[in-house]
């Protein structure tokens, strides 16, 4: 399996790509601010065909490109119902501040073609098999994808529910602290230590290497802004 990626934008959220191979088809996951012209030379790279934009959740700095990869290619973009209305409206998923700093205003556009993300869904693309975990707490649609590779080894694409050493934020709209928690115990804590967690944002981890020293895991209580958007 090829996993590839890179960090777009002011906000360095990670675009990743993954296919069975080099010249193989593949899915592109979350193409931030900026990600267009990055996408394509790594798409170059390595000689793959998009078939489908997976996108995590909806704050803009996973969706900015979104459109123009998804039209571009003539392919879908897949997004959980919840999160389906930040896509043309990313103001409604920033605080007031956040917002201010925007002038109030983003205008961004839907993909001409977007599917439904569904809990417990295993999506069939490029040759992988993707499973799909609803994780709201980020935001109401967060969602993880996962598949195996040739070893068995599982590999997460996290979004913003979990990076290594901290957690997603909670504190924007759509956020819920507790549905966070109950996302990390439910959905990702009973996953095996040998699982690669791959975040939104910063280095790669494991299941394992977070259950051991990540504080926010150790003690879920306390609430605490994590990273991202």
């Amino acid at each position: 399996m090829l996993v590839a990626g890179f960090p777009a934008g002011s906000f360095q959220t990670n675009c990743y790509v993954v296919a069975s191979g080099p010249g193989e088809a593949c899915v592109v996951v979350d193409p931030g601010q900026d990600a267009t012209a990055p996408l394509d030379a790594l798409l170059a790279e390595h000689k793959l065909t998009p078939v489908a934009v997976l996108l995590t959740h909806g704050h803009f700095d996973h969706t900015f490109s979104v459109a123009p990869v998804c039209d571009g290619h003539d392919v879908p973009a897949w997004i959980h119902p919840e999160d389906r209305e930040l896509l043309a409206d990313p103001m409604k998923g920033l605080s007031r501040e956040a917002a201010a700093f925007f002038g109030g205003r983003l205008e961004l556009r839907e993909p001409r073609d977007v599917r439904p993300l569904d809990d417990g869904a295993a999506l069939d693309l490029a040759g992988l098999v993707l499973r799909v975990d609803h994780t709201p707490g980020h935001t109401r649609g967060s969602v993880v994808f996962s598949t195996p590779t040739e070893d068995g080894v599982e590999v997460i694409l996290a979004g913003d529910t979990l990076f290594a050493g901290s957690i997603g934020r909670t504190d924007l709209p759509g956020g819920d602290h507790a549905q966070m928690l109950e996302s990390l115990r439910t959905r990702l804590l009973t996953r095996d230590d040998t699982a690669v967690v791959l975040p939104g944002h910063g280095p790669a981890t494991t299941i394992g290497r977070e259950r051991a020293a990540n504080p926010y895991l150790q003690d879920l209580g306390t609430p605490a802004p994590g990273r991202g958007l």
